[in-house]
Formats: C-alpha cells, sequence, structure tokens
C-alpha cells in the first residue's frame, strides 16, 4: 500500500468538508441578505431601515437648558445615549440630571438612576428602576435625600411625580409613603399621597 497516496486521499476528503462547509455558509449568507431586502425593500428599489431601529447612538452625553434669563437652568449627563427614528424617544444609560436654583447659594437638586427614556421633545424623562434624589446642605438649607424609583420627572418646569413608595431624608428625620409630587422650584412643595409615615427626632 502506498502510504503517499493514503496521505493524499486523506487531506483530498478533508478539504472537500472544508469547501462544502464554506459554500453553505455562504449560502445562508445569502439567503439572510435576500430575506432582508425582501422585507425592507420600498416600491423603487431602496432599503428602508425597520420601523424602531436606532438612528445614532453617542458616549459621554451632555444637555443644558437655560432659562430666560440665560442661566444655567438644568444640565441632563449620561454615560451613554440611543435614539430612535421612528418615535424620536432616546434611551439614556445613567442619567444624572441637575436642576438649579435661580438663588445661586441654594445648592441644585441632582437627579440619578440607572435608566431613562427622553421624549422626542425632551420634555419628559422616565427614569427606570431606583431613584435618588439629592441636594446638599447649605447655610439656610437642609440637606434632603429622597428614595423612590420609576420617576417621571418634567424638567422644563422643575416638577417630578411618582406612583411608587418614596422615602425623604433629612437627617435625622424620616418621611415615606405611596406615591410622590415633587416641585424642585421655589415654593418647592414635596408631597406623599398615600400611607404617610414619619419620624421625627426632637433636639
Amino acid at each position: 500500500m502506498n502510504i503517499s497516496f493514503l496521505l493524499s486521499d486523506n487531506l483530498l476528503r478533508r478539504d472537500f468538508k472544508i469547501y462544502t462547509l464554506v459554500l453553505l455558509l455562504a449560502g445562508m449568507s445569502w439567503g439572510l441578505v435576500e430575506m432582508y431586502r425582501v422585507e425592507y425593500q420600498t416600491g423603487d428599489g431602496s432599503i428602508e431601515a425597520p420601523k424602531h431601529s436606532a438612528d445614532y447612538f453617542s458616549k459621554g452625553y451632555l444637555r443644558k437648558d437655560l432659562n430666560e434669563q440665560g442661566q444655567l437652568k438644568s444640565e441632563l449627563t449620561a454615560e451613554s445615549v440611543l435614539h430612535y427614528s421612528d418615535d424620536g424617544v432616546t434611551h439614556i444609560d445613567n442619567p444624572k440630571l441637575t436642576l438649579y436654583n435661580s438663588d445661586p447659594t441654594v445648592p441644585p437638586w441632582v437627579v440619578k438612576s440607572a435608566k431613562g427614556i427622553l421624549s422626542a421633545d425632551g420634555e419628559n424623562l422616565l427614569l427606570q428602576g431606583k431613584v435618588f434624589i439629592d441636594r446638599a446642605k447649605a447655610e439656610g438649607v437642609m440637606q434632603l435625600n429622597i428614595r423612590t424609583s420609576h420617576l417621571r420627572v418634567k424638567p422644563k418646569i422643575s416638577y417630578a411625580e411618582t406612583d411608587e413608595w418614596a422615602e425623604l431624608l433629612s437627617p435625622p428625620h424620616r418621611v415615606e409613603g405611596k406615591g410622590m409630587q415633587l416641585t424642585f422650584k421655589k415654593p418647592i412643595n414635596i408631597k406623599l399621597l398615600s400611607n404617610v409615615k414619619s419620624r421625627y427626632v426632637l433636639n
């Protein structure tokens, strides 16, 4: 028996399997392209994107809004954003909304969550999951920390609300309840809607 003949025969079978696999993958790829072309091809033969598809994304997002006097009113930052073409909404990772006061001596409100969705007109921001709202202590201003979830924010009018449980901490005091309405600008108003419990520490 010729050893060299056996080796070449084995190599030929191996190469045949490789070529067959390559042709099979090429055929599958072509089939997927044709399926996509037929599904998204318009009447004039051009290809349109799927209805709900992202048209751009950004890393290190920053948006600033000014008031009528040209002063910084609010600032929205995010780790990344993904914008969708059909409804114009923007999905946000790690959003941080800072709401400034007209009085610069009063610390701003800082609102954070893991995920958010900004409406196309920029007037509604839905913060998903756990939400943290903080205002630092200053002269004549008490520290305030609010913990809640699924917060609906209207940055342009400095208003937020939720139907979920909310906890207000102004050390050493604590108030909690279900459902909350919050106005960030003066006159600041925080309203818990039901099942309100409180703990006040008297000095």
